[in-house]
């Protein structure tokens, strides 16, 4: 994409922001080049920079050029996590890089600052705030160029190419003229205050090592269709957002960027979800990227564990189990949405659709012939001897319902498909399975669905039995291989969801006007649900529009190619946390369905 100019003074949209990371954590970057959110030393811990959810005194790095208006542009460095925001002044011109050096002893931040012409003076503005912007650290200073700072088991290192000062408030500053040709970098280190402290990081050296990583791992892409700047982009950024030690992927490096300007729907998303589970691995493993898609396996039979009865919906970076929500009250969240919630109440709730995914994704990883697992297979008819049990229970679904349980329409198709692949696997090795009883209840699920789930009067499946709402969530019927795309059931579904819940070209999850969910109305369209919408139109055969759809939601990507979880058509604006892994591991996704013949939607709806 073009980079776009654009003015410090800009209306504030979550669209402003741009990601750098190190593949353990991650840093958001407005467009006027404050850094304003950043969580070290993982993507859940507590964040040190957390303006992007109250002020700058909740810290912030700020490098700004100082006396007349700058015009500011960016883009990423080729095929890179590396932003590069270019500074043009009367009296000059500069390029400000800012990056995260895939990890090694420590996590770092480099902002390095290149004179192109003339001579830029800047301002360096950085302020500190652990636990969530309330804790400000202490500063010790080593030299005028370089101080650390510690608070509980946090410390900071700050090291500059120019002499800065540090204050009681827990921020340091300095400003300096770059001229062309001269460089000045900032280089900010993470460790434990009770610990050794790192080697320093030399900037350049550590730029040039970031480059080759991303240009190396790129390389390994398989994709050579349409979009392929999208979908490459796409794929950095969920690589980006794999925690590396673990093989567990973010939904998203934020936390509380609300669903609805100024609502309550605002969720902490940085943690592994589940339902994510057989997205993410078609998109790795049909893109060439297996070793990402079993390491993704691999974090799933962990989460998993001995216990199957007791899966939960999400989990942390390296599968912690407990996540409790609680509120933030001193920060004022993004544009005044709040509460501010850190932590996931969700992790609570039966959701019986994950079970599901998670069984579908270990099917599509020997199908897709990635290493044997005998673990995962243990957990596989773990999973299904639980659901035996608990089949016709009712859920909170694949939503996160915060009312009253259902038995969702969705939830019930991922109970079908949970039984009806390990019923697969079992017949094509000839396991020792009690076949006879899975197949009765897989049956019984599959007439139940088409029977409660399936409205005659709206020619449509329907968000939960008995209900007369939709919901996008059964467009995903024929991608399970529920019923074949051609079915009149899934047609008359995909045009009722199309009439219903499609809001200027994009698709909502449901109507939250119509729909109990325990919290207010009214939220934006949601990008997952309109990319399974063109996935489904692509099975119909119906690729003219498939492709319509899916250009639209190129289209609305921001300057730097990234996506959040949801739009709103009305404002023209993002909605909910960003970037976010499920709208563009979709994007992926799509982009294979639309541009080739047996894509990960039709293989997996037809089991090979």
């Amino acid at each position: 994409m073009n980079p776009e100019s654009v003015s410090p003074a800009a209306p504030r949209l979550i669209a402003d922001f741009a990601m750098i990371g190190d593949c353990q954590t991650a840093a958001l970057v407005h467009r006027d080049a404050t850094i304003e959110w950043l969580c070290w030393p993982r993507f859940d811990s507590e964040a040190c920079f957390a303006s992007l959810l109250g002020t700058e005194e909740n810290g912030q790095w700020k490098i700004l050029a100082v006396g007349a208006e700058a015009q500011l542009s960016r883009k990423y460095r080729n095929e890179t996590l590396i932003l590069e925001t270019r500074i043009v002044t009367p009296e000059g011109t500069a390029t400000l890089l800012d990056f995260m050096p895939p990890r090694e002893q420590a996590s770092d931040v480099v902002r390095v600052i290149i004179g192109e012409q003339g001579t830029v003076r800047f301002k360096s503005e950085l302020q500190l705030r652990f636990d969530y912007g309330r804790l400000k650290p202490r500063w010790d200073r080593e030299t005028d160029c370089r101080a650390t700072a510690e608070v509980g088991p946090h410390a900071v290192r700050l090291v500059a190419d120019v002499a800065f000062d540090c204050s009681d408030d827990g921020g340091c500053s300095c400003e300096f003229s770059v001229a062309a040709g001269q460089t000045i970098a900032f280089v900010l280190t993470y460790f434990t205050s009770y610990g050794e402290r790192p080697n320093r990081v030399d900037p350049l050296a550590a730029l040039h090592q970031t480059e080759q990583f991303w240009a190396e791992w790129v390389g390994r892409c398989s994709y050579d269709g349409p979009a392929r700047d999208a979908v490459i982009r796409s794929l950095i950024t969920m690589k980006a957002l794999i925690y590396m030690p673990s093989g567990g992927i973010a939904a998203a490096p934020t936390s509380s960027l609300p669903e609805q300007p100024g609502g309550e729907r605002n969720w902490d998303y940085r943690y592994c979800w589940l339902r994510d589970a057989t997205f993410t691995l078609l998109a790795f493993v049909h893109c060439g990227y297996e070793e990402e898609a079993a390491a993704w396996r691999d974090w799933l039979v962990r989460a998993a564990g001995g216990a199957p009865s007791c899966l939960q919906p999400l989990y942390g970076m390296g599968g912690e189990s407990r996540l409790p929500e609680w509120e933030a009250g001193w920060l004022s969240g993004f544009l005044g949405a709040k509460p501010v919630r850190f932590g996931n109440l969700a992790y609570l709730q039966q959701q019986l659709d994950v079970p599901g995914e998670v069984i579908d994704a270990l099917h599509q990883a020997r199908l897709h012939g990635l290493p044997h697992s005998l673990p995962a297979w243990r957990v596989q008819v773990a999973m299904v001897e639980h659901l035996e049990t608990i089949w016709q229970q009712p859920d909170k679904g694949i939503w996160e319902s915060r009312d009253q349980p259902q038995r969702f329409t969705h939830s019930q198709a991922m109970l079908w498909a949970a039984f009806d692949r390990t019923i697969a696997a079992a017949e094509q090795d000839n396991l020792d399975a009690p076949l006879d009883r899975w197949r009765a209840v897989r049956d019984t699920l599959h007439a139940e669905i088409c029977d409660r789930g399936f409205n005659a009067g709206l020619n449509s499946f329907v968000r939960y039995f008995g209900s007369t709402e939709l919901d996008a969530s059964v467009l995903l019927l024929p991608q399970i291989g529920f019923l074949p795309a051609d079915d009149p059931r899934i047609v008359g579904t995909v045009d009722a969801i199309g009439r219903r819940l499609k809001k200027d070209g994009f698709i909502m999850r449901y109507d939250s006007e119509a729909s109990k969910d325990g919290l207010p109305p009214g939220e934006g369209t949601f990008l997952a649900c309109s990319f399974w919408y063109a996935d489904a139109l692509a099975m119909m055969g119906r690729y003219d529009e498939a492709l319509e759809v899916f250009e639209h939601i190129l289209a609305i990507r921001n300057d730097v190619g990234l996506l959040a979880e949801g739009y709103d058509p009305a404002a023209g604006a993002f909605t909910g946390n960003f970037p976010q892994a499920l709208s563009h591991l979709s994007l992926v996704n799509t982009a294979l369905n639309l541009t080739r013949a047996n894509g990960p939607a039709r293989r997996r709806g037809n089991g090979d």
